[in-house]
């Protein structure tokens, strides 16, 4: 008989590249249940991002700004094509549209005190506005989704803009998600559901098919708002380039570009890994898009999916946006995935509740349970109550306060005197994934790779001549 080859000891225990640990616990969970994972907040694969570009400050060729004795603008203006009362920000960073039913009443209002504090906007989300939201937000954008939940005219007129969402980055294409244990009464009533049911809301508006049926639709916003409110469209990053020219033809003031770094409240996963295409690429084709037409500076570009610093809002910036809008970073300085709540004057631990919902804090996803350990994504009446709405603007207002002072100091250093005055000749790439993705040049060289081979010089003829086909198809044969 005979005896079986024995191979070498890390050979037995070496890992498929294929079906590694992950794809295998995908597989078993698919084949034992038939179903597919829902779960909230973004995409967790690597992806080319803001961070891997670098600014090149000042030095001998360039002057810079003294930190504390030279001013540094940041006052930011949105809706100038069309509307009469454009929106004014001491501040190029927004809240991006989170919803009533995806937080809760105590976040929505802690969410519009601290943008009320440092002078910026807040947005409503699907399901309507909240007294809470509106009394707390000096500057509030009303979401029109194809839900269509809770939207009417009064409350459209009492917003100070108006954002038509085609698409959002974590799902382009697909509708929005709340389960049945977060419907609780009140949300029932404003949505004008079943207690208790989950919804699935309409992956595209039920009024128009296309984009001259959009150009119909601002009109009647513009009529209802007497031509006093700027109008946003925002789109989910898939065919960007596309999208934000048939969204300036439909009349669109502002336009919003959500990338797939986005966050949701709950989808599949196949949808938040899978579909759509990162921030950073999305930006470089939207800025062009905007220039193509000769419309850039005329509409506002407002940047979201995956920005987290105050770097990465200078960067967005220096490519091309006007201002950014932050949503997981929001519910990060909530309290998302911390360890302990504070309440009743002290903090208290909430592994125990991470752990049973089989999760622990910094890895939660947990968001559609409505069980939020830390209070943020739940409409249970005793968990909402981790949150209080002052301390959780506390906690906002110092995160957007930190991503302010980070983005003048950045603008000082590369010699601007106002953080819009940022421009993509002050950027460089650390790879040539984001080098090609932002357009901008890889660090040593003068050109971005997407330009003539030769104006790479030595760097790129170092790389090989199959990584050169690979990741930049034109410089193949």
């Amino acid at each position: 008989m005979n005896k079986p080859v024995v191979f070498h000891k890390r050979m037995q225990r070496e890992e498929s590249a294929s079906y590694d640990r992950a794809t295998l616990g995908y597989i078993h969970n698919a084949a034992a249940h038939g179903l597919y994972e829902i779960r909230g907040l973004g995409a967790k694969r690597k992806l080319p991002n803001f961070d891997d570009l670098v600014f090149l400050g000042a030095s001998l060729s360039r002057y810079a700004l003294e930190g504390y004795r030279e001013r540094c603008d940041t006052r930011t203006v949105l809706g100038t094509r069309y509307a009469t009362k454009p929106i004014e920000l001491a501040i190029p960073i927004t809240i991006a549209g989170m919803s009533f039913g995806a937080l809760s009443a105590n976040v929505k209002d802690a969410l519009g005190r601290a943008a009320t504090d440092m002078g910026t906007s807040t947005t409503t989300g699907d399901g309507c506005m909240t007294p809470e939201e509106r009394r707390s937000s000096k500057t509030l954008i009303y979401q029109c989704l194809p839900s269509r939940y809770g939207v009417n005219p009064d409350d459209v007129r009492r917003a100070d803009a108006i954002e038509v969402v085609i698409g959002q980055g974590a799902k382009p294409g697909g509708g929005g998600m709340l389960l049945g244990q977060k419907v609780n009464p009140r949300l029932a009533r404003m949505r004008v559901l079943p207690e208790g049911v989950d919804q699935l809301s309409a992956s595209r508006h039920p009024d128009w098919t296309g984009p001259d049926d959009l150009t119909i639709k601002i009109q009647e916003l513009r009529e209802i708002t007497d031509w006093e409110k700027p109008i946003y469209v925002k789109v989910g990053a898939t065919r960007t380039s596309h999208d934000v020219k048939l969204a300036v033809h439909a009349g669109a003031d502002v336009i919003v570009v959500d990338g797939m770094h986005g966050g949701t409240a709950a989808t599949q996963s196949a949808f938040i890994e899978h579909v759509g295409i990162p921030t950073l690429a999305a930006l470089k084709q939207a800025v062009a898009a905007l220039e193509e037409l000769n419309m850039k500076d005329k509409v506002q570009l407002i940047i979201s999916g995956g920005i987290r610093s105050g770097a990465n809002v200078a960067k967005a910036l220096a490519m091309g946006a006007d201002a950014v809008a932050i949503g997981q970073g929001m519910m990060m300085a909530l309290g998302c995935n911390h360890h302990s709540y504070f309440q009743n004057g002290a903090h208290h631990s909430a592994v125990d509740d991470y752990a049973a919902l089989g999760t622990a804090p910094g890895f939660c996803h947990h968001c559609h349970t409505g069980l939020c350990p830390v209070g943020v994504t739940t409409q249970d009446a005793m968990l909402e109550q981790r949150l209080a709405p002052a301390t959780g603007a506390k906690h906002v207002r110092n995160y957007l306060k930190t991503l302010n002072m980070e983005l003048t100091t950045i603008a000082r250093a590369c010699g601007k005197q106002n953080v819009h005055h940022l421009e993509r000749e002050d950027l460089v790439a650390l790879t040539v994934e984001a080098a090609a993705t932002a357009g901008v040049p890889l660090a040593g060289t003068d050109c971005p790779p997407a330009a003539d081979r030769l104006c790479l010089g030595a760097a790129h003829r170092r790389l090989p001549d199959l990584a050169c086909t690979l990741l930049l198809p034109e410089y193949g044969a």
